[in-house]
């Protein structure tokens, strides 16, 4: 589905991925590989498999798209105690299939936490990026042009009034500022509060769907 903002058009992907194809460059924020991980480490009893499915589904989006850049906005990790041997193995393993891809990382405030990644990855990380008339940063705030980001990981409850919602995540662009929903497989939803002339599109069943603002705002 195409959006058009900061007279760009961007593509949004029910893989939770954004394209833009002016300059080949795929956007994804919020991945929080290792989460459960670091969860286990806590002698929580979560699943196993979560940072393989992620990485499948970025892996998609790849062959999908063909990008000849990807840009994370943020969050790659989700703590240092997710960040054992098998997590970054399977990361780099990761990176080395998709050699011929550019990354970049806009550090998010669980990539700071979790500290710098390792050399041989070759990921370039950076505060934040200014890219024609887009400002990438993690979280929204006011930059140098149309800011696109992550952090709160955006979503909206769809359903009849009285019956059960289902929550669901989105891509919200408001006039200054497009979030992205989070990529991770293992990640909740933040709430949203978009204007009248936002665009809100949601993630379900492998499809997108536009959500009327007011709709979003209300639930």
């Amino acid at each position: 589905m195409i959006v058009c903002v900061a007279g760009e058009e961007l593509v949004c992907s029910e893989l939770r991925a954004l394209y833009w194809p002016r300059l080949s460059t795929l956007f994804v924020a919020d991945v929080h590989l290792g989460k459960a991980a670091s969860l286990r480490s806590a002698a929580l009893p979560v699943p196993f498999g979560t940072s393989e499915a992620t990485l499948e589904r970025l892996s998609e989006a790849v062959r999908r798209f063909s990008p000849a850049q990807l840009v994370i906005l943020g969050d790659l990790w989700h703590a240092a105690s997710g960040r054992v041997n098998e997590e970054e193995q399977l990361f780099d393993g990761w990176l080395k299939r998709h050699v011929a891809l550019e990354v970049i990382l806009v550090e998010g405030n669980h990539d700071r936490k979790s500290g710098p990644l390792p050399s041989r990855f070759g990921i370039d990380e950076v505060e934040m990026l200014a890219v024609g008339p887009f400002h990438l940063c993690h979280e929204p705030c006011e930059g140098d042009g149309y800011t696109l980001c992550g952090h709160i990981h955006p979503g909206v409850s769809v359903g009849a009034t009285g019956t059960r919602t289902l929550r669901l995540p989105c891509f919200w662009f408001g006039d200054r500022c497009g979030v992205l929903p989070a990529f991770g497989e293992f990640t909740g939803f933040g709430s949203i509060s978009p204007g009248g002339g936002d665009q809100i599109i949601a993630i379900g069943d492998g499809r997108l769907h536009r959500i009327a603002p007011a709709l979003a705002a209300s639930r």
